[in-house]
């Protein structure tokens, strides 16, 4: 059981009967009235964002979510395939809600974390950070970029990023998979 103050981001909880993961949360006090945590939830079954605010008196329960490493497979009509890292025979399907922002950037044979809660999995986590290569990047355009220029690029995985000018088509790149940003070139 958790208090009502180590209810902090990145925590997985049961709210309500669901897991939920904790994306932020602020301990305060109102003026004379006893503190409060105010948080900001997501549900990782149906992907649903909730705030919510416990009370000093409130506990709530620690969600025990398994994590098992699952290699991506293929993507068919808004279905990715994946199956167990150590048994290609067992084989499932996942949809782009379960998995998130981070299925734009699944490449084939990539391997990445299940969450299965209950025995039924309820989510993946993305590495933070991912490699892809470039395969369109329009050309450098003269213009104001005392502020830093950006382009549109597009990586093997159909994505589009915004990249500094300076990248080309052919380049590997670093994106971040949580928001979807140009990181680095390798």
């Amino acid at each position: 059981m958790l208090d009502y103050n180590q209810i902090t981001a990145g925590k997985l909880i049961i709210f309500n009967g669901e897991p939920w993961e904790v994306l932020s949360s602020h301990v305060f006090r109102k003026q004379q009235r006893k503190p409060v945590n105010a948080t900001k939830l997501r549900n990782l079954i149906t992907g649903r964002m909730t705030e919510n605010s416990f009370h000093q008196s409130e506990k709530v329960e620690e969600a025990e979510v398994e994590k098992q490493n699952i290699k991506f497979i293929y993507t068919q009509k808004n279905e990715y395939w994946f199956h167990e890292d150590e048994d290609p025979s067992k084989r499932f399907a996942l949809t782009e809600d379960q998995i998130g922002i981070g299925y734009k950037f699944l490449k084939k044979d990539s391997i990445v974390e299940a969450m299965i809660f209950d025995g039924k999995i309820v989510g993946i986590k993305m590495p933070i950070k991912m490699e892809l290569k470039v395969v369109e990047a329009p050309p450098a355009i003269k213009g104001n970029t005392a502020q830093g220029g950006n382009k549109v690029v597009k990586v093997e995985t159909g994505a589009s990023v915004n990249a500094p000018l300076f990248i080309n088509e052919g380049d590997t790149i670093i994106i971040n998979t949580e928001n979807g940003e140009y990181v680095s070139r390798v």
